[in-house]
């Protein structure tokens, strides 16, 4: 006899109810959106031997509006049983006897739950953080709905969700379903904010949460923002802070006058309204004003010094205008947020776990793709810092390597020393002061100065280690934030520069000419050497730091991080030319080749990332290095090679229970694909390919969706 589902994961407890009672004492710690949604059954044969078994797993895309509806779900798992033997009766057969479905209500901060007894009656309740039973009212479940479709659509694809057993459904399968949310999200809108927001944003707002990153995602990725716009176009009459997002719809939607119209109206009722003016300077962006958008960015600072976006922002605009100078500066003013975990649970260990393979990828020749192949890699390689980066402190990095990418690490470091006081300067100012009190005193370091004060040696500051060393930095410290007046003094500071040259004070050593340079030396600690510095400290009596800021400790981190990048990929680079030169091969790893593609991936070596995603799936399956890819396809326009990816990332995603056509990853590149070569072209050019139908079927649905809510593109 089988007591597993067939094509359904489970986690088959130890204990009965061990997974629901880790819920209930989890529900005070999630913060924002929640976990996904919890589905709980109990299997039996009726006859008391064996005992009856208890699993769950996780799902979403599940209509969450009723009890009833949820209870459909789980009458559902009961024709998903396995086929059993037919040596037993019917009576000794495994079924679904009852179950129990959770999903987070975000909004009230509660657990909806679903109990459901076959055969017998379906019971609706909530608990609370507290563990209390609740009385659930057409109120909570409205927020519920809303709660599991966002989770739904903001999770597809977000890899902090890359859970074991986790079922992903079509949370909207119909235009009449697609009414329903925008209704349903246009009632619940004024109470976004309680769900939390984006790591970039520090405090949630109306119109700056997850509610409406759900529905700009949603109707985004499609290229469907007529939908978003009808619905903000309600929502502004009432709420002029809504122009931000209505003006983003109209954009996307082409109809850049309109929006144009509404930014001009809102920033007169409301000047200081720093969301129209970020997507006024986005827009002029666009158009290719950098100087009208850097004059807008710079008053979206002056409304909101504390938000990271509009600092963020302002720090690319000048990083394309070439005030290097300037990025840096605003850069370092950049408030930083810490970076909060996403809702998961931590359940108890399974007694046993089922994860089937589906028939539909058995029958398949591309199974022989799928499989997870080596994963041996250099503990080096494995260690670098710039992966972990997460939330703000990634965005931040991103603009670091864009700049360095730039203008070149010798001239970054130059930069870096214009713009920071240096140990060396630090040093000699402090020598200049003791000098005049009488006493010369000082410990001699090396390293930078942060705004506390104090000096730290760290790979920012150390020499090159040997280039065949590939150590990794040491983790990230404790992050130190400015305050509002320091920022304000930075945007005041980058104003002065632009009128007015900075003289540099930087020392550089150099390596061997395919190396990158190391940063600035502070000092040495011989006494000629402190002789020498204390008496060219005393011959520069006017010497100040008016000019200059102090490096704030996560920027000369980053520093670190980006210095650690760079020197792994000069060491690479200059191996693979050494070996190419020779006419031998150079091996890596599938892993290595990997993480070398990520590598050049964020220091903007698009070419070089390409080659080593590429080496990297011919020795075995990754799912990332398909991801990547594709998007680098779409952006090239390459039909077929664009196909090839979508089909390997559809089934790799579908045998991990991803059954949703949309949103995702692949639909979002498939849709941006058909906007140039239309959906007939793309659908005549699968059936050319020779797939087995069921997997010609499956890549075909994401069209099918596309046709059904009349995407770009599916009419020609």
């Amino acid at each position: 006899m089988s007591d597993t589902f067939k094509d359904i994961p489970e986690f088959f407890e130890t204990e009965r109810d061990e997974a629901l009672n880790a819920r209930t004492e989890l529900l005070s710690s999630f913060r924002e959106l929640g976990p996904p949604d919890l589905c709980h059954v109990v299997k039996s044969t009726g006859r008391g031997h064996p005992p009856d078994v208890s699993s769950y797993h996780y799902v979403s895309g599940v209509d969450a509006s009723s009890s009833a509806s949820l209870a459909a779900y789980l009458n559902s798992l009961t024709y998903a049983m396995e086929e059993q033997s037919v040596w037993f009766s019917k009576s000794s057969m495994w079924k679904v006897r009852g179950g129990t479905y959770c999903c987070f209500n975000a909004f009230s901060r509660m657990d909806v739950r679903v109990d459901v007894k076959i055969p017998g009656g379906v019971q609706a309740y909530a608990v609370d953080t507290r563990g209390e039973r609740r009385e659930t009212t057409p109120a909570i479940w409205l927020e519920t709905y809303v709660s599991a479709l966002l989770r739904a659509i903001l999770h597809s694809d977000d890899p902090n969700y890359a859970l074991q057993g986790y079922r992903k459904l079509e949370p909207i399968t119909s235009t009449e379903g697609e009414l329903r949310f925008l209704s349903a999200a246009g009632t619940l809108f004024h109470k976004g904010w309680q769900l939390g927001s984006d790591p970039e944003i520090q405090v949630a707002s109306v119109v700056s949460n997850h509610l409406t990153s759900g529905v700009m995602k949603y109707f985004g990725e499609s290229g469907r923002y007529d939908q978003a716009a009808n619905l903000f176009e309600k929502l502004y009459n009432r709420d002029p802070d809504v122009a931000s997002l209505l003006a983003q719809s109209y954009i996307g939607m082409n109809a850049e006058v309109k929006a144009v119209q509404i930014m001009a109206q809102a920033l007169k009722e409301n000047p200081q309204s720093y969301t129209v003016l970020h997507a006024q300077a986005d827009f002029l962006r666009s158009k290719g004003k950098i100087d009208w958008a850097t004059k807008i960015a710079k008053q979206a600072v002056n409304c909101a010094p504390s938000e990271f976006l509009t600092w963020a922002q302002l720090s690319e605009l000048y990083i394309e205008l070439g005030k290097y100078e300037n990025a840096l500066l605003t850069l370092n003013s950049c408030p930083m947020f810490t970076y909060n975990e996403r809702d998961l649970h931590r359940m108890p260990t399974p007694a046993k776990t089922h994860l089937p393979i589906k028939q539909v990828i058995i029958d398949s020749r591309i199974l022989d793709d799928v499989n997870p192949g080596e994963s041996d890699a250099d503990p080096a390689l494995l260690r670098l810092p710039g992966p972990g980066l997460r939330g703000t402190f990634a965005k931040a990095y991103a603009l670091l390597a864009k700049l360095v990418h730039q203008i070149g690490w010798d001239e970054l470091l130059k930069t870096r020393s214009a713009v920071f006081v240096m140990e060396e300067e630090y040093r000699m100012q402090k020598l200049q002061s003791e000098t005049r009190n009488g006493t010369q005193d000082i410990q001699p370091t090396n390293g930078v100065i942060y705004e506390d004060g104090t000096v730290r040696d760290d790979a920012s500051t150390r020499a090159i280690r040997e280039r065949n060393s590939l150590s990794p930095g040491p983790a990230i410290p404790s992050i130190k934030i400015s305050s509002e007046s320091d920022r304000t003094d930075t945007l005041e500071s980058t104003n002065e520069i632009e009128n007015a040259e900075t003289s540099t004070i930087a020392t550089t050593e150099t390596t061997a000419s395919n190396s990158v340079e190391r940063p600035p030396q502070a000092a040495a600690s011989d006494d000629k050497e402190h002789e020498n510095q204390t008496t060219q400290a005393v011959s520069h009596p006017d010497f100040s730091f008016s000019n200059k800021r102090l490096c704030e400790r996560w920027l000369d981190n980053l520093f670190m991080v980006l210095y650690e990048d760079l020197r792994v990929w000069t060491i690479y680079r200059a191996e693979a030319a050494h070996f190419k030169s020779q006419h031998v091969i150079y091996r890596k790893t599938g892993t290595e080749w990997e993480i070398l593609g990520d590598l050049g991936s964020r220091l903007h070596h698009k070419e070089e990332a390409k080659e080593a995603y590429q080496r990297s799936l011919d020795l075995r399956f990754s799912s990332k290095a398909w991801t990547k890819l594709l998007e680098m396809y779409v952006e090239e326009g390459d039909l077929g090679k664009s196909l090839n990816a979508a089909i390997r990332l559809g089934v790799h995603q579908h045998r991990w229970y991803a059954e949703s056509a949309y949103p995702s990853t692949v639909a979002r590149l498939l849709f941006k694909l058909g906007q140039t070569h239309g959906f007939a072209k793309i659908d005549n050019t699968l059936t050319s390919m020779g797939l087995p139908p069921p997997i010609l079927a499956m890549v075909k649905n994401y069209l099918y969706y596309g046709k059904t809510f009349k995407v770009e593109g599916h009419d020609f």
